[in-house]
């Protein structure tokens, strides 16, 4: 008997999540501040008097010298305030050149304007021995420490710089972590609008699903795909591929999904359904040479036969059992152009027989443009056929299957595969 499918997730293969990424992206963040950090302090003091707000031989934790360069202005520290300065020492009472907020009593005018042109550097504040809460205040501006001008010792000072730099770096990692996180959840939301729920409850089909983007720890793809089942028990079926990648071409992908999702539940199919799917693209791409690929299959209810549309998009693979069940694809004579290229473009619908048992396979270029060795040919869609064929051989189905044809593929590319790969798979069990 088919195996009717139930209300669930689709597990998709996004085998980079975004957390994972991130978390990543901030191991490497952390190693280079780290080594950083090995390297020997470099210290801008800012100051109208340099000589005389610092004593000599400042020392770091291992015992070498402390770097010190001089500015006696913000548009002498702009020049002098290279990527090897750890720290900067700011007196706050520097006047702000050029800041209309001295005027109007802002004490930190010239701290803010630091802080505004080296945001990534740790800021110690310098102040009157009599004036802590001033300096309080810096550091509830944005300085990591304050201390007073005429209290200052080498040791005192040397311990107070390398705190700064370690409480900068914790405080940077602390943000691009919540950053991160923020990302994660946000690419997490635009995914499961790229992965929806298929809507086939009550449909005598098997459905499964597979997606990688491409790209070395990419986060998402251009690619999207979608089932439904329509009240009248017809099966809908679609994928598609936005050109490109990134959370742009992400993000025009959800909303062609929704918009197929929408159109097909209100009874549209075919060439009406591409044409207004044309429209939306049109309307709501970023620029004028973006495009997107399509094929729609929808499934008549007894599930013997079905009607397929192409929009610039490889045709779908089907299989029937056998002994040794052999895949082919289906016709792709009446291929239409993709959307968005063509205004007033026509999509045909062709009739195609599926019989009582099958398998049919809907997939993005992603999974027929890599290479069979590093540097060979493609691998095309006559060696998709002969792979499937053996995997089929194998006694691999379903997920399983899928799994084992993206592997292949990014085995065979040997490295990484440049573009998104979808592939959907609905089996029909007599």
């Amino acid at each position: 008997m088919p195996v009717p499918v139930p209300r669930q997730r689709a597990v998709p293969a996004a085998e980079c999540g975004p957390a994972q990424v991130s978390a990543v992206a901030l191991t490497e963040e952390a190693h280079r501040d780290t080594a950083a950090l090995g390297a020997a302090l470099t210290v801008l003091l800012v100051e109208d008097d340099p000589s005389g707000a610092l004593v000599p031989e400042l020392r770091d934790s291992a015992g070498r010298p402390i770097r010190v360069r001089t500015a006696r202005n913000l548009t002498e520290a702009g020049r002098l305030l290279t990527p090897d300065v750890n720290c900067i020492l700011l007196d706050l009472a520097l006047p702000a050149a050029g800041c209309a907020d001295t005027e109007d009593g802002d004490e930190l005018a010239v701290l803010r304007q630091v802080l505004e042109l080296a945001p990534r550097h740790a800021v110690i504040a310098l102040t009157g021995s009599g004036d802590a809460e001033r300096g309080a205040e810096a550091v509830r501006v944005g300085a990591q420490d304050y201390l007073f001008r005429d209290e200052l010792d080498s040791r005192l000072l040397s311990r107070a710089i390398r705190y700064a730099v370690e409480r900068k770096r914790s405080d940077t990692a602390e943000r691009r972590l919540a950053e991160g996180r923020l990302r994660a959840q946000e690419n997490r939301r635009l995914e499961r609008g790229l992965l929806p729920t298929p809507l086939l409850e009550g449909a005598a089909l098997r459905f499964a699903a597979r997606y990688r983007p491409g790209r070395s720890r990419a986060l998402l793809g251009g690619d999207f795909y979608d089932a439904v089942r329509t009240p009248d028990g017809t099966v809908h079926a679609m994928i598609g591929d936005v050109c490109g990648h990134g959370p742009d071409e992400a993000a025009l992908g959800v909303e062609l999904r929704i918009a197929w999702r929408a159109l097909t539940l209100a009874g549209l199919c075919g060439d009406e359904l591409l044409g207004t799917l044309q429209e939306v693209l049109e309307h709501e791409r970023s620029d004028e040479e973006i495009f997107a690929t399509l094929c729609t299959v929808d499934i008549a209810p007894d599930g013997r036969r079905a009607g397929l549309c192409l929009a610039g998009h490889p045709a779908p693979l089907l299989v029937r059992p056998g002994a040794t069940p052999v895949p082919r694809l289906l016709p792709f004579d009446n291929n239409g152009p993709a959307l968005g290229l063509l205004p007033g473009a026509r999509w045909p619908r062709t009739q195609v027989e599926l019989g009582a048992e099958w398998s049919l396979m809907l997939y993005t270029d992603g999974l027929i443009e890599g290479r069979t060795s590093p540097g060979g040919p493609r691998l095309g869609q006559d060696g998709m056929l002969d792979m499937i064929h053996r995997q089929l051989s194998e006694g691999l189905r379903g997920e399983e299957l899928l799994r084992a044809a993206v592997s292949e593929v990014r085995h065979l590319n040997g490295d990484e595969l440049t573009d998104d790969v979808a592939v959907v798979l609905l089996d029909r069990v007599a």
